[in-house]
């Protein structure tokens, strides 16, 4: 027999209690009914069914399996380029610490969720780089992302189409022969100069691919740091402020029929965009054979219930009058 939850300390701390308990109560019942004739065979039948049910609840809990059963598992890959817009409005302060310092803890809770997949990194303003290739190396992928910061791109605006065109282009010129479910994760305050992207959607829905976008930034806005200032709006000559745009994001999620999350100090919508990869039907890489225990906890637990609900609707008398 192998159990599933072998914590012998628990177990006996929980026979303890018991212990004690009914050795407070059998002291409490015999102190109040010491002047009157009790049948101690009835009272020691009593603890007998309690006994009996109180080990079988234990043995429930500790989960035992009894046997074995095979099982078929399908292991189904993933590939996933993560695009962070690296613009100079991605370190508007309106989340705290910034918008792109928030990204990159995010980010690392997101690899999290997927250690088996393959993970690659696209960064962007106007134009798009390759931070790092589709890799199975989190480690690396974790380094790249500590290392994210605007000065690694052009700051003269911000094109979604870029990093959707180099995630496609990186999709249809991959060697690796495993069948995948494919994803972009694209990330950005929505605040887009370039051309519609009507074009890349239909581009990526003939290939299969969803974009799951992640809006970071507020309606209200925030002012972006530059140097031991902000940036300055030349038509006001006051702090220029940068707000989160959601149309673009959304409608590129929409199109491709992926869907769009925001981050914010009041949204923490990144565990709807994790339950969302992960529900993801994408072709299965490997299939294997598992020998697994069968838990047999539900027996011991439906005995142990059946004797408690005897114990209650079948109280056995232990005083006569």
């Amino acid at each position: 027999m192998i159990w599933a939850y072998p914590d012998l300390k628990l177990t006996l701390l929980f026979a303890g209690i018991f212990i004690l308990l009914y050795f407070v109560y059998i002291t409490r019942f015999w102190a109040i009914n010491r002047r009157l004739k009790v049948e101690k065979q009835r009272l020691f039948t009593k603890l007998i069914v309690r006994t009996s049910y109180f080990i079988l609840f234990l043995i429930a809990f500790a989960g035992p399996s009894i046997g074995n059963s095979f099982k078929e598992v399908k292991e189904e890959g993933k590939d996933i380029f993560i695009a962070v817009d690296l613009s100079q409005s991605m370190v508007a302060t309106d989340i705290a610490p910034n918008r792109l310092r928030r990204i990159q803890f995010e980010l690392k809770e997101l690899l999290k969720s997927f250690p088996s997949d393959r993970i690659g990194l696209i960064i962007f303003s106007t134009e798009a780089f390759l931070q790092l290739p589709l890799t199975y190396d989190q480690a690396v992928a974790n380094l790249y992302i500590d290392g994210l910061n605007i000065g690694l791109v052009p700051n003269l605006g911000t094109d979604l189409n870029t990093p959707l065109k180099m995630a496609l282009d990186r999709f249809q010129n991959d060697q690796s022969q495993e069948l995948k479910s494919r994803s972009v994760v694209l990330i950005s305050d929505g605040e887009h100069f370039g051309d519609d992207l009507d074009g890349i959607a239909e581009q990526l829905i003939e290939n299969g691919i969803k974009v799951f976008s992640i809006g970071i930034g507020t309606d209200q806005g925030g002012q972006m740091p530059r140097g031991n200032g902000v940036v300055i709006d030349p038509q006001t000559g006051k702090p220029a402020l940068t707000k989160l745009n959601r149309e673009p994001l959304q409608y590129i999620a929409s199109e491709t029929g992926g869907q769009y999350f925001e981050i914010s100090d009041q949204a923490q919508e990144m565990g709807g965009l994790i339950s969302a990869i992960e529900n993801l039907e994408g072709g299965v890489a490997n299939t294997r054979v598992v020998e697994a225990s069968s838990n047999k906890y539900f027996y011991f637990l439906l005995a142990a219930l059946g004797l408690a609900l005897l114990d209650m609707i079948l109280p056995i008398k232990t005083i006569k009058l």
